[in-house]
């Protein structure tokens, strides 16, 4: 527009909006539009300020709080086209929602959310690691959530699904529940320590570990940096099988493929880490006398 006002007078209208390839109808609606601006500019800095002093007021709110500033009425039909030709509604960002009161008893523990930080001499079953990690098949992507027991390195639970949510994750930890009942072991008083992923903070998560199953829950506070061993895990684990997750067809073919390899995984990959013995082989010699 600047470029077509600077040489018109020199080549006239035509030429210069030929020139730049600009719509005679593009130059006289926004010609019109300048006029309406340079009308009511007066107008431009009052509604900034309530732009950003009341971010979630419509054009209505913001009529009657600027005709209340200028003590005169404000057509809302004026502010409205405004709103409009100065994007105004760009400045607007709706309030952060509150934490719920999980995330705010997180953020009120601070460095005591993390119960594993420190801990030195963890029994079997007593800490567990958990997270969401991406697989890639040829459909598209799924997510895989494994629960990982610290000093076993078994993976007593595991479950897919083609989104991250919490229902994928009380799956794990039902087949979780199992495995370790069949070991003799109880879940009580268990560590379970996850980032601050939404479906670890939500009711139906830290209800059933907190509340029924009596677990200490544990929250990272660094995201990934603080809870390196299940970053260790899915990283090896997508890196030994990540080839084969992605020739699977379907997501049923992915999901009998990844529940052959984590069987692999326990019963018979040897770990250095456990004397070159299978998770599973040492946590079947660590069962409790009964």
């Amino acid at each position: 527009m600047e470029l077509v006002q600077q040489v018109q007078p020199a080549f006239g209208l035509s030429a210069a909006l030929t020139a730049i390839g600009l719509p005679r109808s593009t130059w006289y609606c926004r010609q019109r539009q300048r006029g309406y601006e340079q009308k009511h500019a007066l107008l431009k800095a009052p509604l900034l300020a309530i732009a950003e002093d009341y971010p979630e007021y419509g054009y209505r709110r913001a009529t009657d709080e600027l005709s209340e500033r200028l003590e005169r009425p404000v057509n809302h039909k004026v502010v409205q086209k405004l709103n409009r030709l100065w994007s105004l509604a760009l400045l607007r960002r709706p309030p952060a929602p509150k934490a719920n009161p999980i995330r705010r008893t997180i953020l009120a523990a601070g460095t005591r959310a993390n119960l594993v930080a420190g801990l030195e001499d963890i029994g079997p079953f007593a800490v567990s690691y958990t997270d969401f990690t991406e697989l890639v098949f040829r459909q598209g992507k799924a997510w895989l959530i494994p629960i990982l027991d610290h000093t076993t390195k078994l993976v007593p639970g595991w479950a897919l699904g083609l989104s991250a949510n919490t229902d994928i994750a009380l799956m794990a930890w039902a087949l979780a529940k199992e495995t370790l009942a069949e070991l003799g072991w109880s879940v009580e008083e268990m560590i379970m320590h996850h980032d601050q992923d939404s479906v670890f903070t939500s009711y139906a998560w830290t209800g059933q570990l907190l509340l029924r199953d009596k677990v200490r829950i544990s929250y990272a506070l660094r995201g990934a940096k603080d809870n390196p061993e299940m970053e260790s895990f899915n990283s090896r684990f997508k890196g030994e099988n990540g080839s084969l997750f992605s020739e699977a067809e379907t997501f049923e073919d992915l999901l009998a493929l990844v529940g052959e390899r984590i069987g692999h995984y326990n019963r018979r990959r040897r770990h250095s880490a456990l004397g070159n013995r299978a998770p599973w082989t040492v946590a079947r010699a660590l069962m409790p006398e009964r």
